[in-house]
């Protein structure tokens, strides 16, 4: 029998943990953690009173992608169709929650996981070197739970932001490289472009990037460029409040606009649409977006990622963010399904719901 588990089958979860696996064991914090507080949901098979395997799942706020974390099965009950049942299992709780994907990690020598997740319909798409403790290395697998969807991706490699504020750049280095694919990923590169495209504060801390500084830093590597911001006024101004920050923010803003109009970068003031960004996206373009990261990790402070493809309902990402306090790994922040509605509500931030988009073409195309 397959149920959903309660706090009172942590005990049986850790002693089969304990007899399932070597290293990379859940404890029994962990195990109460997901049951308890984690967007997760865990699922045991018992028979006879005994719980002889589990399944757990992580869910990503914000976006239609579930991940597989963790299943085991006892080694004195495999054969028996358990681990699929469990997996199947998995796969209907996901659909239950409009999840579109549901990806996971294996260890790289587990030959009896590749070959059942193999047999139900997974697919590699990437791997992760030195993931486990022990140091094996992991491949990554996805299953699409909606096999109607045909989503049209463009390839672009992932970067992950190696400090809290610089997601902007990180966002356009990954754009830049899916149009060169010779340009260098680099935390060189990324200090480099936040340094260019900085607006010196922000909240608190070290200040992030702005729309004008991160078009800058595209169009000085040569690369077509396009700016669409729904506000003339100076963007993200309002997110300090010291009166001596904002008027610093202003200058430098000034001064980036107008080396923009010097360049003769296109600053257009309005709205784009999921369809708009479609349109861009179709003609070669690669945007960039602005987006408010509340709903997807419920906390209010700005973030760019970029659009890495659409189908029907979706639109894709690659966030730059990995939350590792959550569980996750990079492989849960690439091509992100994100149901449209729900982008066009994000893709905003801050009381005067500032949106902007930077559209970023190949070196030798001309701007729509």
């Amino acid at each position: 029998m397959i149920r959903p588990a309660e706090v009172t089958d942590i005990p049986a979860l850790v002693d089969l943990e304990q007899r399932c696996f070597q290293t990379d064991r859940l404890s029994r914090r962990q195990f109460r953690y997901m049951l308890t507080k984690a967007n997760a949901h865990v699922l045991v098979n018992e028979q006879d009173g005994v719980i002889n395997g589990y399944v757990l799942l992580l869910f990503s706020r914000g976006t239609s992608m579930a991940r597989l974390y963790s299943i085991a099965v006892d080694e004195s009950t495999r054969g028996q169709g358990i681990g699929q049942a469990l997996v199947e299992a998995a796969e209907a709780e996901a659909r239950d929650r409009d999840c579109a994907y549901l990806r996971l990690e294996i260890r790289k020598d587990n030959a009896a996981s590749i070959a059942l997740f193999t047999r139900l319909g997974y697919e590699p798409f990437g791997e992760y070197g030195d993931y486990y403790e022990d140091h094996m290395d992991a491949w990554r697998y996805e299953k699409s739970l909606a096999p109607h969807l045909s989503p049209d991706l463009v390839r672009v490699p992932y970067y992950e932001q190696t400090l809290d504020f610089t997601c902007g750049p990180s966002s356009v280095m990954m754009a830049m490289k899916a149009l060169d694919p010779n340009l260098d990923l680099d935390r060189k590169l990324e200090l480099r472009i936040w340094r260019e495209a900085t607006t010196i504060f922000m909240t608190a801390g070290h200040g992030g990037c702005g729309p004008y500084g991160l078009a800058l830093s595209a169009a000085h590597r040569g690369f077509g460029v396009e700016l669409v911001i729904n506000d003339e006024r100076m963007p993200l101004v309002d997110s300090v409040r010291s009166e001596e920050k904002k008027e610093v923010m202003r200058l430098v803003q000034e001064d980036m606009l107008d080396e923009i109009q010097t360049l003769g970068i296109p600053v257009h003031y309005g709205s784009l649409s999921v369809d708009d960004l479609r349109a861009r996206f179709d003609a070669g373009g690669v945007p960039v977006v602005l987006i408010s990261s509340y709903r997807i990790y419920g906390e209010k402070f700005p973030h760019w990622v970029v659009v890495t493809g659409f189908d029907e309902h979706f639109i894709y990402v690659h966030d730059p963010f990995v939350d590792y306090e959550t569980g996750e790994t990079p492989m849960d922040s690439i091509n992100m399904p994100i149901p449209k509605r729900d982008f066009e509500r994000m893709a905003r931030y801050g009381k005067a719901g500032l949106k902007a988009v930077l559209v970023i073409y190949p070196k030798t195309d001309t701007l729509p």
